[in-house]
C-alpha cells in the first residue's frame, strides 16, 4: 500500500511546507499552517499548468514590441439597462464592474453569511431573461433554489440549475450547456477528485479556482464565484485566490440592517473607487439610487447631538447622520464608545477639544454612532463628529440644513479634504442651507443656489459660527 503523502499549507497565502511551522516563512502570519493530504501526479493538475493553457501560444510565446500587440475593446455583458427606481439590480452592478461584465472574466463576491451574496447572484439571471445562465450550488438543492427564485419574483427557462460539488462534473455540464454566465455558489464547497484533501482546503480552493479560470478564458464565459469570509472579514482560503480572479467584490454592512454596500476591492477592467448601495427587502435586493436620502432622515423636532457629514467613499459622495451623546460619568471612569467610527480617532478629537479649545470632557461619557449601520473612514467626517459632540455637550441643537466636511489636525486647524466640489454638490442636491469646509479648500465652479459655503480655519471658529 502506497504511503500517504502529507504537507503543511498556510491558510493565508497558500505556501507549502514539508513540516509544521509556527510562523509562515512567506507571509509572516502566525498559526496558519494546516496539514493536508497531497498527491504528486505528473498530469496537468498543478496551478501553473492549468493557468498556462489559456496564455497566448502556451510555451511557444515570443516577445514582441508593445505597439505591435493586437488589442481591442473588451466585450462586456450589460446586466441592466434603463433601470428605474423599482429595479432590483442592474445599472449599479454594471457601474461597479466598470461598465458591465467582461466576457471570460472571473469575478469573486465575498461577504458575511446572510449579507446577500447568493441573492444578488441569483437575481442576475432571474431579471436578465436573455442571458443563458448555469447556476451551480454546492449548498442548496435544486428545489431550494427554486423556492428562493419564486420569493425573488422570477423564474424562466434560460436559467439552468445544477446542484453539484464535484469540479469535473461541473465543467462537463458547463461545456455541454454552453451558458453565457456561470455562477458557482460557493467555491469553498467545490472539490476535485484529483486532490485527496477535503473541500474548502487550501489545495482544493486554489486548484478549483485555477480550473474555473481556465474554463472562463478558453470559452469566453464569465464566471461568478461566491466566497466565504473569515471572522476577520477577509475572504477565506489562500490569498492566491484573490490573485487568480479578475474582479473581487466585497459585500459590507450589518445583516441586521437593511442596507448593504457592494465595494470593488480589485478590478482589472475598471476603477476600484466605485461602490453600490442596496436595500434588502422581502423580495430581494433593491438598488438605492440616492443613498443620502436614506442616511439623513429629517427629524420633526430639533435634537441635540446630531450633525450631518458630507463624506466620500471612493468616488461617490454621501450625506450621513452622526449622532453623539455626552453625559457626566456615573461610575468615575468615563466611557468612550463609537459605532461605525474609529474610537481611537474619536479619542484624538476629544483631546484636541480639551487642549486647543478648552472644553473639559475628560470626566464625561462620550458615545458616538453613525446612523444606518455604516462604517466610515473618511477623515472629512471629523468636523461633523466634533460638531455633534459639542452639540450634545451644550444640549443645543444644530440648525437643520447644516452639513460639515473637514479634517481636524492635532493643532485644532481645519484641514482641506479631497473633491470638495462633489460634497458641496451633494449637499445642494439634498436641499442643505450651509456647508462648513476648510478655509484652505478653494471650491471651483459656479455657486449652488440656496447653499452657502462657509470656510473656517479652526475649531474655535466652528464653535462661534454654530453656538
Amino acid at each position: 500500500m502506497a504511503k500517504i503523502k502529507k504537507a503543511w499549507f498556510c491558510s493565508a497565502c497558500g505556501n507549502e511546507s514539508p513540516k509544521w511551522m509556527g510562523k509562515c516563512p512567506a507571509c509572516g502570519e502566525w498559526n496558519t499552517m494546516i496539514e493536508e493530504i497531497v498527491t504528486k501526479t505528473p498530469d496537468n493538475s498543478s496551478l501553473t499548468s492549468r493557468v498556462q493553457s489559456f496564455l497566448q501560444g502556451g510555451g511557444n510565446a515570443k516577445p514582441q514590441p508593445l505597439p505591435q500587440v493586437e488589442s481591442g475593446q473588451e466585450s462586456r455583458i450589460m446586466l441592466g439597462g434603463g433601470c428605474d427606481g423599482d429595479c432590483r439590480e442592474g445599472n449599479e452592478l454594471d457601474r461597479v464592474l466598470g461598465g458591465g461584465m467582461v466576457k471570460g472574466s472571473l469575478v469573486l463576491i465575498g461577504g458575511e453569511p446572510g449579507i446577500g451574496k447568493s441573492t444578488l447572484s441569483l437575481q442576475i439571471p432571474l431579471f436578465n431573461e436573455g442571458l443563458r445562465t448555469l447556476y451551480v450550488s454546492g449548498e442548496e438543492s435544486a428545489a431550494q433554489i427554486k423556492m428562493r427564485a419564486q420569493r425573488l419574483g422570477g423564474a424562466h427557462g434560460n436559467c439552468l440549475v445544477l446542484s453539484e460539488t464535484l469540479l469535473e462534473n461541473i465543467i462537463n455540464e458547463a461545456r455541454a450547456a454552453a451558458p453565457q454566465l456561470l455562477v458557482i455558489d460557493s467555491i469553498q464547497t467545490i472539490y476535485s477528485q484529483n486532490i485527496e484533501s477535503s473541500a474548502g482546503s487550501v489545495s482544493q480552493v486554489r486548484e478549483c479556482a485555477a480550473a474555473l479560470l481556465r474554463y472562463a478564458k478558453e470559452t469566453g464565459t464569465p464566471v461568478i464565484l461566491i466566497g466565504h469570509i473569515t471572522k476577520d472579514g477577509n475572504i477565506a482560503g489562500p490569498k492566491v485566490l484573490e490573485h487568480i480572479v479578475d474582479v473581487v467584490l466585497q459585500f459590507e454592512g450589518d445583516s441586521r440592517h437593511a442596507y448593504r454596500i457592494l465595494r470593488s476591492i480589485k478590478n482589472r477592467f475598471g476603477s476600484t473607487a466605485e461602490l453600490a448601495v442596496y436595500q434588502m427587502c422581502s423580495d430581494g435586493l433593491r438598488e438605492v439610487l440616492n443613498p443620502s436620502e436614506m442616511f439623513i432622515p429629517m427629524h420633526g423636532e430639533d435634537l441635540s447631538g446630531i450633525a450631518v457629514a458630507a463624506m466620500l467613499d471612493g468616488s461617490r459622495p454621501f450625506l450621513i447622520e452622526v449622532q453623539s451623546l455626552v453625559s457626566t460619568a456615573a461610575y468615575g471612569t468615563p466611557q468612550r464608545s463609537a459605532t461605525g467610527f474609529d474610537v481611537r480617532r474619536m479619542n484624538m478629537l476629544l483631546a484636541v477639544l480639551e487642549k486647543r479649545v478648552g472644553f473639559k470632557l475628560s470626566q464625561k461619557d462620550v458615545f458616538l454612532n453613525i446612523a444606518g449601520g455604516l462604517k466610515v473612514a473618511d477623515p472629512a467626517c471629523d468636523l461633523a463628529v466634533v460638531a455633534a459632540i459639542l452639540s450634545s455637550n451644550f444640549d443645543a441643537s444644530i440648525p437643520q440644513g447644516y452639513a460639515f466636511a473637514g479634517e481636524i489636525g492635532l493643532s485644532g486647524e481645519i484641514r482641506p479634504v479631497s473633491q470638495v466640489e462633489k460634497r458641496i454638490a451633494e449637499a445642494a442636491k439634498l436641499g442643505m442651507n450651509k456647508i462648513f469646509v476648510s478655509a484652505f479648500n478653494k471650491p471651483q465652479g459656479k455657486p449652488h443656489k440656496g447653499l452657502q459655503v462657509v470656510q473656517i480655519s479652526t475649531v474655535a471658529e466652528l464653535v462661534k459660527q454654530i453656538f
